[in-house]
């Protein structure tokens, strides 16, 4: 089987078979010869599907622009010192929340893992072959700014936001929105409501959210687009990014 002819590699690349072609011509020769067809075969798609999955969450991982694309929720560290829900963070893992169309709120204090959390969960949706994208709200923001000053860019901004079935915003409500901004987000949210799943990473709790985000009508539609089907994880007040120093920084032995 490992034996083809220029003419049909030909065709198999022309397919867009490349992957199936390699695995084929890599096959063991003593391998090939001791099993039927119908096995060699089987092993030969398996090669080229392995092969192919993991091109595309390669590509998925790479356009979802995670601030930390090793992030990976199946290897936390200090879980129990953080408080983190080892079995809550398997379920984020399976990303069953994101077929219900659910939302999960990281928050907690400054540097107790929040963004690491988000770009972990995002990729775990990227290993599942789901579209996810990460973004920080002042870069959010700054996007929403330019597209709103070009003629349909608002339209198109949403669309493009409105269509990732896994969103991260990260350091949500940091800084106060303006009333354009709030408009955005009711928008996108009303946009996203029972049709994706979003990520808030925040530092503040879900009663303070009300006044960050103006103490109004729009407020009280944004949140009421976001809570009621939301995942709450408490980060806690552990600082891993003094872990993280201390790791890389060992203190010295006299």
């Amino acid at each position: 089987m490992n034996h083809l002819d220029t003419e049909t590699k030909r065709k198999l690349r022309e397919m867009n078979a490349g992957d199936l072609l390699d695995a084929i011509d890599t096959q063991d020769e003593s391998l090939a010869i001791s099993l039927p067809f119908g096995e060699r075969v089987k092993l030969a798609v398996d090669d080229a599907y392995a092969t192919f999955t993991h091109s595309k969450v390669t590509g998925l991982v790479r356009r979802a622009g995670l601030r930390y694309p090793n992030a990976d929720l199946r290897r936390i560290d200090l879980l129990d010192q953080r408080g983190l829900d080892r079995h809550l963070l398997t379920q984020l893992g399976s990303c069953s929340f994101i077929g219900r169309q659910q939302n999960v709120v990281f928050h907690g204090f400054t540097g107790s893992g929040k963004s690491y959390l988000g770009c972990a969960t995002a990729k775990r949706a990227c290993e599942h072959r789901i579209r996810a994208h990460y973004i920080r709200m002042p870069d959010l923001e700054e996007a929403w700014v330019a597209a709103a000053d070009k003629p349909g860019g608002a339209g198109k901004f949403l669309r493009k936001y409105a269509a990732y079935t896994l969103l991260v915003l990260d350091e949500w409500l940091l800084d106060r929105p303006g009333e354009s901004m709030r408009g955005m987000l009711l928008e996108l949210m009303e946009r996203r409501y029972g049709l994706a799943s979003t990520v808030f990473c925040t530092q503040y709790q879900q009663k303070d959210w009300h006044q960050r985000l103006g103490s109004g009508v729009h407020a009280d539609a944004i949140m009421d687009r976001i809570i009621h089907n939301a995942i709450w994880v408490d980060t806690g007040s552990y600082t891993m990014r003094e872990h993280t120093a201390d790791k890389d920084h060992p203190p010295s032995r006299t």
